[in-house]
């Protein structure tokens, strides 16, 4: 039903003059007298499809959440960051030194490239109630597909900002736009997340896509995806709703681990999570952007990126620099014996990078060249992620046992004694004394360079309870950006400045900036 013409990295150009209009607000796109739009270009089932393909597409964007956008997630956490605060004017150092400026132009390319997504999913879902279906399936699964990208982005934008503006349909004229500028509250996106998505588990789309699919939306991932925004909504908005809020999300995430192919999540290796020749079989993938090898324009660069001078082990990419920075916290935080470690970080022994770099992503195979035009897949969901989810939310209800069950099954495949044995152990009962702290540290470790930590630890404590828990980490592991600098005004992202600007009272500014 979903077929895809040469797979999803081949998109139709043209659909991108649909998209790309300027606007008198930065957040949306105004209609341009030369653009085609949604009302005039969709009159086939294929452009629908195009259109959907020119979704999918915004994705890719490191300024977006593909794979070079670990700068407004992992950087701003306790995991990666950067050694150099004099590159580009020292914006990109302001995210992990919590120095960030309402003015910061990597911050407005971040805001620009979602809301761009959101907008793509806006038009598809506009036009394509202009267009005849021979199978209504089809028609409702294009729809589902675009409105889980739309509550995707959102769900970032939310947990990044706060309160944000909330388009849900094709903006065309001046009066539309002016009337969409302004923050809308956080329950009220939430609310806008939690109905698109539930249209996406109602749907007709496949509970996970088949080899020819992958990259596309199933239903796995949108239960998947319903479940972490329950478990947000319960942990950072109001508590009269946390344990409606949980009971929700143990539901869908349990019909998301139950949509699984595989028994245990040892059946798995790790390292296959993150092979090239497996990207298409590995059931542990549940839904990724996809990426070409050898393509000079849908290859995957993270390999490369990641390598360090002197290092092969990423890439044939002959590395110049420090390539992906891994924060001595991060890596003391991995147990003795932890297989991913060893995977997932390498000390660099170079005259002029010693410190440690990330290796879980690799594609130092012929086929990507010396260019480093790597085949590796952007992982945005995998079921190590769900499990861990699901011991988080039965933690919460209070069912120790169950929670206990789903985090052995990573801590089995990682080669690491059960929770049960290590608790045991003097250091590890030290360094996490509850429950809560052991599922933080095992998904920190799990799923380190994912983009998930920022988003665990806002979930994980409250802004007061989070500003301890950086500030008592030693400066010394933590690289040349000030902890001391965090605080209340960190726990979200300053409005960028030309978007305040907009409207100073209806898009007023976060606390602090």
């Amino acid at each position: 039903m979903m077929k895809i013409q040469n797979r999803i990295v081949n998109i139709f150009a043209g659909i991108a003059l649909a998209f790309m209009s300027s606007c008198s607000a930065d957040f949306i796109d105004q209609q341009d007298p030369n653009a085609v739009t949604a009302v005039t270009f969709y009159k086939t089932e294929n452009d629908v499809l195009l259109g959907v393909n020119g979704i999918y597409q915004s994705l890719r964007s490191g300024n977006g959440i593909g794979e070079g956008s670990a700068l407004f997630s992992e950087e701003r956490s306790d995991n990666t960051g950067r050694n150099d605060n004099q590159s580009n004017a020292g914006e990109p150092f302001q995210f992990n030194d919590f120095s960030l400026l309402p003015s910061n132009a990597y911050l407005k390319s971040h805001w620009l490239a979602l809301y761009q997504s959101i907008s793509r999913a806006n038009q598809v879902l506009t036009g394509i109630e202009n267009v005849t279906f021979a199978d209504n399936n089809v028609k409702e699964g294009y729809k589902a597909e675009a409105k889980f990208i739309r509550a995707l982005i959102y769900f970032h934008l939310v947990r990044k900002w706060g309160d944000v503006p909330l388009v849900t349909k094709q903006l065309i004229t001046p009066a539309e736009i002016t009337a969409a500028t302004f923050r809308e509250k956080q329950d009220v996106v939430y609310q806008q997340i939690i109905a698109d998505l539930k249209d996406v588990v109602a749907s007709p789309l496949p509970n996970l896509q088949n080899a020819a699919n992958k990259g596309r939306v199933s239903k796995a991932a949108g239960n998947a995806l319903l479940g972490q925004v329950y478990l947000t909504m319960a942990t950072t908005l109001d508590a009269t709703n946390r344990t409606a809020n949980l009971n929700e999300a143990k539901t869908y995430l349990t019909a998301a681990y139950n949509m699984r192919t595989f028994g245990l999540l040892k059946e798995i290796p790790y390292a296959d999570v993150f092979d090239v020749a497996k990207k298409t079989t590995c059931p542990e993938l549940i839904f990724q952007i996809v990426n070409k090898q050898g393509d000079i324009n849908y290859s995957s660069a993270i390999a490369r990126n990641n390598q360090a001078k002197g290092e092969t082990i990423n890439s044939l990419f002959a590395s110049a620099g420090a390539g992906g920075n891994v924060k001595q916290d991060l890596v003391k935080d991995y147990e003795t014996g932890d297989s991913r470690m060893t995977f997932s970080v390498k000390y660099a022994n170079d005259p002029i990078v010693k410190d440690y770099f990330i290796t879980k992503y690799r594609d130092n195979s012929a086929a990507a060249t010396t260019n480093g035009y790597g085949g590796n897949d952007w992982i945005l969901i995998r079921y190590a992620d769900v499990i861990l989810m699901l011991a988080e939310v039965n933690m919460y209800l209070g069912d120790d046992a169950a929670a206990i069950g789903f985090l052995n099954q990573v801590r089995e495949r990682a080669g690491l004694p059960t929770y049960e044995v290590s608790r045991a152990n003097a250091d590890y009962a030290a360094k996490y004394p509850t429950l809560k702290l052991a599922i933080l540290h095992e998904r920190r470790v799990e799923l380190a360079f994912e983009n998930q930590r920022w988003f665990d630890l806002i979930r994980s404590f409250t802004v007061d309870e989070l500003i301890a828990y950086f500030k008592a980490k030693p400066q010394a592991d933590y690289g040349i950006a000030k902890i001391s600098n965090f605080g209340r005004k960190d726990r979200f992202y300053p409005i960028p400045f030309d978007e305040y600007k907009l409207n100073p009272e209806k898009m007023y500014q976060n606390e602090g900036y």
